[in-house]
This record gives structure tokens, C-alpha cells and sequence, in this order.
């Protein structure tokens, strides 16, 4: 095969990839998005699907298992499995848009979610070179933030165009339940079709062992972990912040989320521009210290909608900045065990997401300057921990 066609082979595959992840991070976000409507439509409290989103967090603590199941079948396959996953959950929300479903649903989905990444990874890893890696994963990763841009505006229009709350849920899930297997076609159609590469055959007990006692690996994923349990702890909340200080209706809610996306969008440029020239760590450590800057300033700017909405955008710029630049740094920690590794930071992540959740539930009553003041100092520990002890790959 002459390398012209390698290339044209591995564009169209990206693109079959980046359609099926907008896919994914568009059932991942919808639920932060719309949280009030979600809760209503289901009957329950707020709160109530606050813990829900902890929980659904912790699944991450499984992370294990994902490694090995990605081990055992090799990126394209789980990357397929994973949207089998997502379709079949939609479809059951959509006949069936009860809370028990609700939570059945929010459990695969994530599952679906951290399959597919870590495929993702590992599929982009073993294809681009460092040098290039941080500019081709931060590509892939507008899929994040055209998910917000394009998919929340989309969830926003759909919820609001039936009569009922719990009608609007049926018809989101119906349409995503269509979009998963549309996706999901195209994967099998264009990915799949290519050879599979060998996953590792270590020996399990010693592999996770070899992973989880390296240092290298252990410190490099926490500044990931606390990046994202201060993006967590706005997350759950900002939602209810806009719709319960401002009166945003549906529609409103979503075109503020369109700024979020292009906010995230410029961050993610931002990772495509600096990465491989500047250094992930440095682009890091760039992103972490403007982020604590911008979860400082919410507060004053959140008095008026026009300033929150402003400070919505700075916060989620910098934050997509710091987090899509761990990414790339992440898959070099231990190349020989790279599914293992992205695993891990699917745990970590996890658990801070996870804690960064049931924080942000309970800052709740106090308003948005307490959740911004605590991001902020979650996001100082991040920032500590990269520039002490985070060395980035020798290349």
C-alpha cells in the first residue's frame, strides 16, 4: 500500500472516528446542560440527579476493566461496542422515559463514553508520532466542543417542542438513538475495515501492578484529576445557576450554551497552536494558571447575565486549554502499557470528577462565587503538583 493512500485511509477513518465521538459527547453533556429539564421530565428533584451524576462518575473506578477490554479486542472493535452501547440505551430512554431507565441509561453512557476514549487514544497513539500528537488529538477534540456548539442548541430546540416535559425527553433520545446508529455505520463502514494491530498479553495482575507503582505515571495523571473535579464542580450547577438568577428558558439555556462551545473551541485551537511547539507540559501549566484567573472572576462577572455569560466563556476556554493539553502528554507516560495508562487516567479522572460533583451539589445554595473560589484553589493544587514534580516525555 503506497503511503499516499495510508494517509487518505487514516483521514477518512478520523473522520469516521470524530462523527461517532461528537455522537458520544453529545449524550455525555445534554444531561449538565439541561439538568432543571432532565429533572423535571423525570419527576425528581435536582439534587436528586446531582448525586446521579457523582455516581455515574464513580463507574469510572472500573477503569480496569475498560484496559483489559481494550486489550483484548483493539481499539476498532471497542470503539464499535461502545456505540452499540449508546444506541441501545438511547432507544430504551426513548420508549421508556422513566427514572429507573434514566439511571440505566446515564451508567452505559458513560461506559460507552470512557470505552471509546481510551480507544480513541490508543488508536491516535499508535498511528502519530509525538512530535504531532497534540496537535492531531486536539483536532479530534473539537468533537468536545462541537458538541456544544451544534448538539446542545439541537437537545435545547428538541425538549422544547413537545407538550410535556417527559415528552420532550422521548423525542431527544429517539433522535439520538438515530444519530448512534448513523454514526455507528459509518464506523463500522470505514474503521473497521482495516487490520487489526496486536493488543498486549501481559500477564493482568502484573500489567496493572507495573502501571499503578510507577511514579512517572501516578503523578503525571493527577494534574488531569484535579483539572477535571474543578470543572466538575461547576459542571452540575451552572445550569441551574443561569435558568434559576436569570430566567433562561430552554432555548435560552441553549444558545448560552453555544458560547460554551465556542469558548471550548477556541481552547481546543489553542492546544493545535501550542502543544508541539510550546511543550504539553508548558501549554499545561499555561491553561491551569489562566483557569484560576477565570474561576476567580466569575463571581464579580456573575452579577449580570451579559458578565456571566462572559465568564462562562473565559472559564471553559481556559479549562479545555489545560485539559485536551494532558491528553497527548498522558499516552507517552508508559508507551508500552498505553491502554492500561489511558485507563488509569479514566480512574482518576473518575474520582475527581466524581468528588468535584458532590462538592459542587452541596455549594449549590451558597451561589456561584463559592464554586468559583473553589475551583480556583483546586486548580493552584493542579497547577503545584505539574510544575514540581510532572516531567514531560524526553524526545
Amino acid at each position: 500500500m503506497s503511503s499516499a493512500k495510508k494517509d487518505s485511509s487514516l483521514g477518512t477513518q478520523l473522520l469516521a472516528i470524530g462523527l461517532a465521538r461528537l455522537t458520544i459527547n453529545i449524550t455525555l453533556r445534554m444531561v449538565y446542560s439541561f439538568l432543571p429539564a432532565f429533572s423535571r421530565g423525570l419527576g425528581v428533584p435536582i439534587q436528586s440527579n446531582i448525586r446521579l451524576l457523582s455516581l455515574r462518575s464513580a463507574l469510572g473506578i472500573s477503569a480496569p476493566v475498560f484496559g483489559m477490554i481494550l486489550d483484548r479486542f483493539g481499539p476498532r472493535n471497542t470503539m464499535l461496542g461502545a456505540m452499540i452501547i449508546l444506541a441501545a440505551a438511547a432507544a430504551a430512554m426513548a420508549l421508556w422515559p422513566v427514572y429507573g431507565i434514566f439511571v440505566v441509561f446515564l451508567l452505559l453512557s458513560v461506559s460507552a463514553y470512557f470505552l471509546f476514549d481510551t480507544s480513541e487514544l490508543a488508536y491516535l497513539s499508535e498511528r502519530v508520532p509525538y512530535d504531532r500528537r497534540g496537535r492531531i488529538i486536539g483536532a479530534m477534540e473539537l468533537a468536545w466542543s462541537g458538541s456544544m456548539l451544534l448538539g446542545m442548541p439541537l437537545v435545547g430546540w428538541l425538549l422544547a417542542q413537545t407538550p410535556t416535559p417527559a415528552a420532550g425527553l422521548s423525542l431527544t433520545f429517539g433522535v439520538l438513538a438515530l444519530v448512534c446508529f448513523v454514526s455507528g455505520a459509518t464506523l463500522w463502514l470505514v474503521v473497521l475495515r482495516q487490520p487489526e494491530s496486536s493488543g498486549n498479553k501481559m500477564n493482568t495482575r502484573y500489567y496493572w501492578k507495573t502501571i499503578f507503582t510507577n511514579r512517572r505515571v501516578m503523578v503525571g495523571l493527577v494534574p488531569g484529576m484535579l483539572i477535571g473535579s474543578a470543572s466538575e464542580s461547576l459542571n452540575v450547577v451552572f445550569a441551574a445557576w443561569l435558568e434559576d438568577s436569570f430566567g433562561l428558558a430552554l432555548t435560552g439555556l441553549g444558545m448560552a450554551m453555544v458560547i460554551i462551545g465556542v469558548a471550548e473551541l477556541l481552547g481546543v485551537g489553542g492546544v493545535m497552536l501550542l502543544s508541539d511547539q510550546l511543550g504539553k507540559r508548558r501549554t499545561i501549566a499555561l491553561g491551569v494558571g489562566l483557569s484560576i484567573v477565570a474561576y476567580l472572576t466569575l463571581p464579580m462577572l456573575g452579577t449580570t447575565l451579559m458578565g456571566s455569560l462572559i465568564g462562562l466563556f473565559l472559564v471553559y476556554l481556559t479549562f479545555e486549554l489545560a485539559i485536551v493539553a494532558t491528553l497527548p502528554l498522558i499516552t507517552e507516560l508508559m508507551p508500552l502499557a498505553r491502554p492500561g495508562v489511558l485507563s488509569a487516567n479514566i480512574l482518576c479522572q473518575s474520582v475527581g470528577r466524581m468528588l468535584g460533583a458532590l462538592l459542587g451539589g452541596m455549594l449549590l445554595p451558597l451561589g456561584i462565587g463559592s464554586s468559583g473560589i473553589a475551583a480556583a484553589f483546586i486548580n493552584v493544587l493542579a497547577l503545584l503538583v505539574l510544575l514540581l514534580w510532572v516531567r514531560e516525555h524526553d524526545i
